[in-house]
């Protein structure tokens, strides 16, 4: 290794414990020593010197714009190396570079938008590119141009050792706009642009050398990305697009599904030499709010960029807030947690509750069950959950989930959910047509009951004569529950749910205030496993809670931020087990009365 390489240097460094790193950037630099090694039977080479000439370009052309360090040269942190030197360091057998695409995902404060502003000038004015194009991009044009701004900053910041001189007085670059209004940034000796874009902007024939987009996690469609991923793709040469984010909550399912991609690039389960990824978080076995030994691992630039008392004042708030503890969290210590809004007040018991793994559900053949359907109407989301239950009322859960082929992609762009990504993980299936076929979900249900002990459906009661309809069609035996005092029929007993507050005394269905009560009670007391399906997450991300004077509990649908198919069908089901309950009962479930 050269005493010049500090991309390997930082790598080595990690893997031995000198520097205190997460599983991910471990991963990272694991797979950097590998390919030294082994990279070159697949046309791969590290070139030093370019990594080198990266690195000696920040500190002699910037000065750091904000914070502790403002007015000193912009030297790279540890972490920023790494980064550096692997983007620019590694090449194809013809000398392109190697990543053409790269994830950065750190905790807040760690400098990742000055960074990119940073890397789009040196890749649009002192790489050797005439006329290079880069932009800094987002869905709407304010979030675009908090990156776009740090470049304008780095421009107007004094070069180091120059007097005072700064890229833009000495005609380097030209900045179209004044102040916060900068909309341009122009190398006039090359041609080359830089320029802050929304999704819905119109770009004539864009040949970006670079493309930048920050705060993913905050996107609720990667409309943007894929538009400029496409013209990043169709270019020769070099270009590069670079991702940057927090981690992102469980709700944010953009900035989910290209992290847990990422993630597989660094470990190795995804083999793509396109594609760099540095994720910085605290690893799972850590307790970032009792152990500050952690926080680098998702801070690398604590005490540096961000100072670590304003993260100890956050986590003494988190330690008595559950809401504020969640985005602590995720925002600082990398836990993929939390939602905006939650329906449940403390998140983290919903999350405590989601099985570590997909549930088999051949393992529960001999329990009792209970199905719960929340169909649709033409060819939105179909949901059926199944809950099984032991004698002493634990309870397992699993939501199954179907829509439609037809119409799937205008439904991902007004849902703002990658529904396709979740057919390809097995989360959703997709049926052939326009609609949902009932008779389709009919016989699903007929095939569950023939492997279960199924008691009964739970159904919303404006569905339950169609259903029945489609039933009847395939031959399945279903009757419909009219209250204790009618006679029982035969075949599949159907449990009608009524979904407002109003409370269900006469005994012939279920209401949602109870059904909501009980799926709380058990989610707090960690009395039930439920199946960690995406769309449920998705489902409960986007619930609503709404309560009448009284405190009766409903999913307001006014209010609901997305499709909630699947919450109300796992709460019908769970409502529905305690019907002739066994076993231990609470309060709730044997009634209380009062004088």
């Amino acid at each position: 290794m050269s005493s010049s390489d500090l991309t390997t240097d930082y790598a080595n460094r990690v893997l031995s414990g000198e520097i205190i790193a997460g599983k991910l950037v471990k991963a990272a630099c694991q797979r950097h020593i590998n390919d030294l090694a082994g990279g070159a039977a697949r046309g791969l080479w590290f070139d030093v010197d370019e990594a080198a000439r990266a690195f000696r370009f920040f500190p002699a052309m910037f000065t750091v714009s904000a914070g502790a360090k403002a007015g000193q040269p912009f030297h790279l942190l540890d972490w920023m190396t790494f980064v550096v030197g692997s983007l620019f360091g590694w090449r194809n057998a013809d000398g392109t570079r190697r990543f053409r695409h790269a994830w950065l995902e750190t905790g807040k404060g760690q400098a990742k938008s000055p960074l990119m502003g940073a890397i789009g000038l040196y890749m649009i004015g002192f790489n050797g590119v005439p006329r290079a194009e880069a932009y800094a991009i987002a869905n709407d044009k304010d979030q675009a141009k908090v990156l776009f701004s740090d470049a304008v900053a780095l421009c107007r910041g004094e070069i180091p050792g120059r007097g005072g001189a700064t890229l833009e007085s000495i005609g380097k670059v030209k900045i179209r706009g004044t102040g916060d209004n900068a909309w341009k940034i122009e190398v006039p000796d090359s041609g080359a642009k830089f320029l802050p874009v929304a999704s819905a902007d119109s770009i004539s024939g864009p040949k970006p050398i670079a493309v930048f987009a920050d705060e993913v996690h905050e996107m609720r469609t990667d409309k943007a990305i894929q538009l400029w991923k496409a013209a990043i793709d169709k270019i020769p040469g070099d270009p590069l697009m670079i991702l940057g984010t927090n981690t992102p909550a469980s709700d944010q399912a953009v900035g989910t599904d290209y992290s847990e991609f990422y993630q597989r690039v660094a470990t190795g389960l995804i083999e793509d030499d396109s594609a760099f990824a540095y994720i910085a978080r605290c690893d799972e076995d850590d307790d970032p709010f009792s152990d500050e030994s952690c926080w680098i691992k998702a801070l690398p630039a604590i005490g540096v960029t961000y100072p670590a008392e304003n993260v100890r004042r956050r986590v003494q708030t988190a330690k008595h807030q559950p809401s504020e503890r969640l985005a602590t969290a995720r925002l600082y210590f990398g836990r993929p947690v939390g939602s905006s809004g939650f329906w449940l007040s403390d998140e983290s018991a919903w999350r405590a509750v989601q099985s570590k793994g997909r549930i088999n559900e051949d393992d529960f053949r001999d329990l009792p069950c209970v199905l719960a359907l929340d169909l649709s109407k033409k060819n939105d989301l179909t949901a059926l959950s199944a809950v099984w239950r032991d004698d002493d009322d634990s309870l397992t859960a699993k939501v199954w989930y179907w829509t439609t082929e037809g119409g799937l992609e205008r439904r991902e762009a007004e849902d703002r959910t990658p529904y396709k990504a979740y057919i390809a993980a097995g989360d959703l299936i997709a049926l052939p047509g326009e609609v949902i076929d009932y008779e389709f979900v009919a016989m699903q249900v007929k095939n569950i009951c023939a492997r279960h002990k199924v008691e009964e459906l739970v159904f919303d009661p404006a569905f339950a004569a169609d259903f029945i309809g489609a039933c009847e069609k395939i031959g399945f035996e279903v009757w419909r529950y009219m209250g204790p005092d009618q006679p029982e029929g035969q075949g599949l007993k159907i449990v009608t749910h009524s979904q407002g507050t109003r409370i269900a005394f006469e005994g012939r269905q279920l209401c949602m205030p109870h059904s909501i009560s009980r799926m709380t009670d058990k989610i707090l007391k960690k009395e039930i496993v439920i199946d960690d399906n995406k769309m449920t997450q998705v489902c409960a991300a986007n619930a609503v809670l709404r309560t009448d004077a009284i405190g009766n509990a409903m999913f307001d649908k006014d209010r609901q931020r997305g499709r909630i198919d699947g919450m109300v069908a796992l709460a019908m089901g769970i409502g529905g087990t305690k019907r002739e309950a066994k076993g231990k009962r609470s309060y709730m479930e044997g009634g209380v009365f009062f004088t």
